[in-house]
């Protein structure tokens, strides 16, 4: 019996194990590196140990560091959680021979699964349908558009869609670079690529005593930039027959690599119901939790029975309902997914629905680690009802300090398209981007709510006269930006309250109540609330984060010409000229 796991991860995973450990009355132990100190998986832990540094490579991807941490902290087992070392043989083998419990399939098993090169050989002897792997450097223009992938690894890194044969030297070098650093292993290899594909996943389970189950399906197929932003089960592209041929294709995956385990088998399906092998991840997916909900299956805590030898039963649960997931990410979806940066104000996500997460008001969200913030997954009985719940527990949502995908989530679960179940991988440049990612909230009429209340906020002080100035006609005015946008609040108040000069797009704005937090505004007859959150530099306007700006450009701020800026934070790979090049 498991007495002491030790998570060798972090954040949102690390907390999800240990959610299950404290039902099963386990010990909980954890790693941290020196930009997760405070980290909300720290404090979650009855221990945590130390690993000095903040990249992955002197942290969390140092095998010998994390077997240290678990006889450090007496654990008698590792559970890796997903990335990092989660699907590296090598750390299995260290982790078995000191003695600990692996909560993982065999080394042997994710060495089968290691190179997608091998298993797309493996699986096509396993009689699993398989895309013809592609040499690139024998690609021709006749194979063209192609998919460039690293072997090792996944979460859409080492990834490349080529188009033109005259950039697919460029894309090989960057997939292998980036899978050089993310895996350890700089080997890619082409395939033909489907541009209006599905992705579509199996999770299997499988005990040492020969039980392999076919949980369900999970469709993952809104994507960008090859990784996944929403996922559900069942899929609504799968039907009986469909479910059946991929579900035996999944069993036949795992026994053909003696699976043993919570393990995906992912698949490519086109509209027409053909589906093509394109990886087992050898570990539990990000995407876990809708797998759980239309179950009732906990698969962490199969994970570790099945890891203390117990047996399944013969069949797994029937599903129930139907259960979507989306990826809250800090990035900015309109600026090319740029990752975002900042201290996180405040989270709070209402509504029935289930949070998984690792970070918590006042973390520091850094660019070290991957930017999601949260998993945020709804059930309903039927697709249509989860959709409406995520949309409104996600639009409905705090999250000040931090830009963030939340807008193009709930635009994307309320997309027509969507409701009728026409998704693919394409989805985002089929529809729009700049259509997708368009704001919840007016953002001229959130300046005006923060304008009312930075007014409330002074009055409530103390700090300024309300309204002073030497002409009574004069309206007082607030610029803020969104973005790239500014916008000017003009704001007078007479014997009829505060109003908005001018109005808002045309439309009579007038002040009802406000305080520093709340504001109440009647917009052309209908009184609309506004939550209102301010700090040093911010201020948050219902899904709405405006910038205050000054009334005078200060001093220094200006940018000196020639200046370069980047657009986010980064590491400078190489300068491609030096002093006196022309």
């Amino acid at each position: 019996m498991i007495k002491n796991l030790l998570v060798a991860n972090r954040g949102e995973i690390a907390l999800r194990v240990f959610r299950t450990c404290a039902e099963l009355g386990i010990a909980r132990a954890a790693v941290f590196s020196d930009a997760d100190a405070d980290a909300p998986h720290v404090a979650g832990a009855d221990a945590a140990v130390r690993l000095p540094g903040t990249a992955p490579s002197d942290t969390y991807l140092r095998a010998d560091l994390l077997v240290a941490a678990a006889r450090a902290t007496g654990a008698d087992a590792v559970h890796p959680g997903y990335g990092f070392l989660s699907e590296n043989a090598a750390f299995a083998r260290a982790v078995l021979d000191a003695g600990l419990t692996w909560i993982g399939p065999p080394p042997e098993a994710i060495e089968a699964m290691g190179s997608k090169v091998e298993a797309k050989r493996l699986m096509a002897g396993a009689g699993v349908p398989v895309l013809a792997e592609l040499d690139p450097a024998k690609v021709t223009e006749a194979d063209l558009p192609v998919l460039v992938k690293a072997s090792a690894g996944g979460g859409g890194r080492g990834m490349r869609v080529v188009r033109e044969l005259g950039e697919l030297a460029d894309a090989v070098h960057s997939a292998s670079a980036e899978a050089a650093s993310a895996f350890g292993d700089p080997t890619v290899f082409c395939e033909r690529y489907l541009e209006t594909g599905r992705h579509i996943e199996v999770q299997v389970l499988a005990d040492e005593h020969g039980t392999v189950w076919a949980v369900g399906e999970r469709e993952c197929s809104i994507q960008r930039r090859h990784q996944k932003v929403l996922e559900e089960a069942p899929s609504p592209l799968v039907d009986d027959a469909m479910r059946e041929e991929l579900f035996d294709a999944a069993r036949k995956a795992a026994k053909a690599i003696g699976y043993v385990g919570a393990g995906t088998v992912e698949f490519l399906a086109t509209s027409g119901g053909e589906f093509f092998f394109l990886e087992m991840n050898t570990r539990l997916q990000v995407e876990h939790p809708v797998t759980e909900l239309v179950t009732g299956l906990d698969l962490v805590a199969e994970q570790i029975r099945v890891a203390e030898g117990r047996p399944l039963p013969a069949e797994p649960p029937q599903w129930t309902g139907h259960a979507i997931e989306a990826r809250l990410y800090a990035e900015d979806p309109a600026a090319g997914w740029q990752p975002q940066t900042g201290t996180l104000h405040r989270f709070e996500v209402p509504g029935d629905v289930r949070v998984d997460t690792g970070v918590a008001a006042g973390s520091v969200i850094g660019v070290a680690y991957d930017p999601m913030l949260a998993k945020v997954i709804a059930w309903a009985p039927d697709r249509a009802g989860a959709a409406r719940k995520l949309a409104t527990a996600l639009a409905g949502a705090r999250i000040h300090g931090v830009r963030t995908n939340r807008d193009l989530l709930v635009n994307v679960l309320r997309h027509d398209a969507f409701l009728a179940g026409d998704i693919d991988t394409a989805f985002f440049g089929r529809h729009g981007l700049d259509v997708l990612a368009r704001p919840l909230g007016d953002e001229r009429l959130a300046a005006a709510a923060a304008a009312f209340a930075d007014a409330a906020a002074n009055r409530a002080g103390h700090r300024l006269p309300s309204g002073w100035r030497n002409l009574p006609s004069a309206p007082q005015r607030k610029r803020y930006a969104v973005g790239e946008a500014e916008y000017e609040i003009a704001y007078s108040s007479g014997r009829d309250g505060a109003r908005v000069v001018g109005g808002v797009d045309g439309t009579d704005v007038a002040l009802v109540h406000a305080t520093p937090d709340h504001v109440v505004l009647d917009v052309g007859g209908v009184r609309r609330a506004f939550d209102v959150g301010r700090y040093p530099g911010l201020v948050c306007v219902g899904p709405v984060s405006l910038t205050p700006l000054p009334r005078f450009t200060e001093p220094g701020a200006a940018l000196a010409a020639g200046s370069l800026v980047a657009p986010m934070p980064g590491t400078v790979l190489r300068i491609a000229v030096r002093a006196g090049d022309t």
